[in-house]
């Protein structure tokens, strides 16, 4: 997949990370989607080291969507986390 599809994929699975995790974010949408765009790279990273495949390899295929979209909400979590500690 090229870096452009993956930086569109990116994109989309951080907006579709915001809409399941609905809340005030410090950074706004735009820092919600560079998380979807460095989420979809730690899903990609983490579906490969333990399942053994490239899920990055296809743009239409379903688990680059999903390793993309949880790679998101988890960075998602973790920023919401440090953020928050932060804010309080």
């Amino acid at each position: 997949m090229g870096i452009l599809g993956f930086i569109i994929l990116g994109l989309i699975a951080g907006a579709i990370a915001k809409a399941l995790l609905p809340g005030d974010d410090p950074g706004g949408i735009i820092v919600t989607m560079i998380i979807g765009v460095v989420g979809a790279l730690l899903g990609g990273f983490l579906a490969s080291a333990i399942f053994g495949g490239d899920p990055l390899d296809e743009f239409f295929d379903i688990s680059t969507w999903l390793t993309a979209i949880v790679g998101s909400i988890i960075l998602l979590l973790i920023y919401r986390a440090v953020a928050g500690r932060r804010r309080a």
